[in-house]
């Protein structure tokens, strides 16, 4: 009695892809397979060992317009499974039709929604102008760096001629559907102390732990300032404010001895809207004023802050918001409080929306016992088969003549 669409969705919640051994192999013969079934054209990308890139596609009528792109990835993050109620690979549904699995939110919902939003309408015989393409990246849990960063950069990435893309948001526990236009830019910073060394029963001047503790009480105070800013006024969510946390601590070798050297990771989310050079100065200013010897380095600095249009005069936009009011769906614009492959996407001069269509749904990535719920991934269906219509209908622009 259950669904075609969710016995596949559960069926691909079953291929074990979590890191740090992603059976990638498996996923890409699943979606390929399924791929083949609903005639799309399949296209492998290998963008660096052992990380293929999966391209499907459903040709539009005229291919010289430019495309919509779905991407998903095919990655999840780890599990412990000690803290879950069903086995998180078994994709067991319980009495309510809550599906218990790795990946249920984040995203392989998104992905089996993509086709079987498309197996509904070749179904019913339609057929649009621009081509729409699938793709099924690697590695964005670890940062897309092995995944749709190095896609972009290919001539195959060029080749789809990208005109707008669908990637994936998050669930919402409201009625309201959560859109995302923009995100953060992922800064990890680590700030390394040099004092003087010597032994643990002294009161030893300018040590790296004096300095040390300056640095982290700057960092913090502008943490709990951001967080204070977020608490005190309603109109502002997670996406709106700068994140800071400190995620490292390193230093010392052994109890009575005073280390020369002490370093500090600090996970930094930035919005769009702030000043990065500034930014960066104020970081600059929190090292000079805790001492000398004090020096950081960067192990991610992303400073791409482009942002999606969602104004009404633009097309993709008014073809998105379009179709969600039709639908009565209400919709929530936000910016992502973290970093998804939309930035590569960005970056590369596309616009871009995260949507998940996943509402009544508490937010379950990387959490515990993800599930989902069967009648919301099978409204989510029919919410991208009312999109993709409309997404790939949008008429000729202008520099498409």
């Amino acid at each position: 009695s259950e669904d075609p669409s969710v016995t596949l969705f559960r069926e691909y919640l079953r291929i074990d892809t979590v890191y740090p051994k992603p059976d990638y192999d498996a996923a890409i013969q699943f979606l390929e397979c399924v791929g083949t079934d609903l005639g799309l054209a399949c296209q492998k990308v290998e963008v660096c060992q052992g990380h293929v890139v999966l391209i499907l596609t459903w040709q539009g009528t005229n291919p010289r317009l430019r495309s919509i792109l779905l991407n998903s990835h095919t990655d999840v993050v780890p599990v412990f499974e000690e803290h879950w109620t069903y086995p998180p690979f078994e994709a067991v549904k319980d009495s309510q039709g809550n599906i218990y699995a790795r990946g249920a939110q984040d995203m392989k919902c998104i992905s089996i929604q993509y086709l079987e939003a498309i197996r509904r309408l070749k179904a019913e015989g339609k057929s649009f102008a621009r081509t729409i393409h699938l793709t099924f990246v690697p590695d964005e849990e670890m940062g897309g760096h092995k995944g749709m960063e190095m896609f972009v950069q290919r001539p195959e990435f060029r080749a789809l001629n990208v005109g707008f893309a669908l990637d994936e948001g998050l669930a919402s526990p409201s009625d309201t559907y959560s859109v995302f236009y923009g995100e953060k830019s992922p800064w990890w910073i680590k700030v390394k102390c040099v004092g003087s060394p010597g032994h643990g029963s002294r009161f030893i001047s300018n040590t790296a732990a004096e300095k040390m503790h300056k640095v982290i009480d700057s960092f913090l105070a502008f943490r709990e300032s951001e967080k204070q800013r977020l608490k005190s006024d309603s109109s502002l969510t997670l996406g709106d404010v700068t994140s800071l946390n400190l995620t490292m601590l390193e230093g010392g070798v052994s109890f009575n001895v005073v280390p020369s050297e002490m370093a500090a990771g600090f996970d930094i989310r930035i919005p769009p809207t702030v000043d990065l050079k500034a930014f960066e100065e104020q970081v600059a200013a929190w090292c000079k004023g805790a001492g000398d010897g004090v020096t950081y380095e960067f192990h991610q600095k992303y400073m791409d802050q482009h942002v999606t249009s969602t104004e009404e005069s633009d097309p993709w936009w008014k073809a998105f918001s379009g179709v969600c009011r039709d639908m009565k769906l209400q919709l929530k614009l936000e910016i992502f409080p973290a970093a998804t492959d939309s930035r590569y996407i960005r970056a590369a001069g596309h616009p871009a929306i995260g949507f998940s269509p996943m509402n009544r749904t508490p937010v379950l990535l990387h959490d515990h016992n993800e599930f989902l719920n069967e009648q919301v991934f099978l409204r989510g269906i029919d919410i991208y088969a009312h999109l993709l219509p409309a997404l790939a209908s949008v008429p000729p622009l202008p520099a498409e003549g």
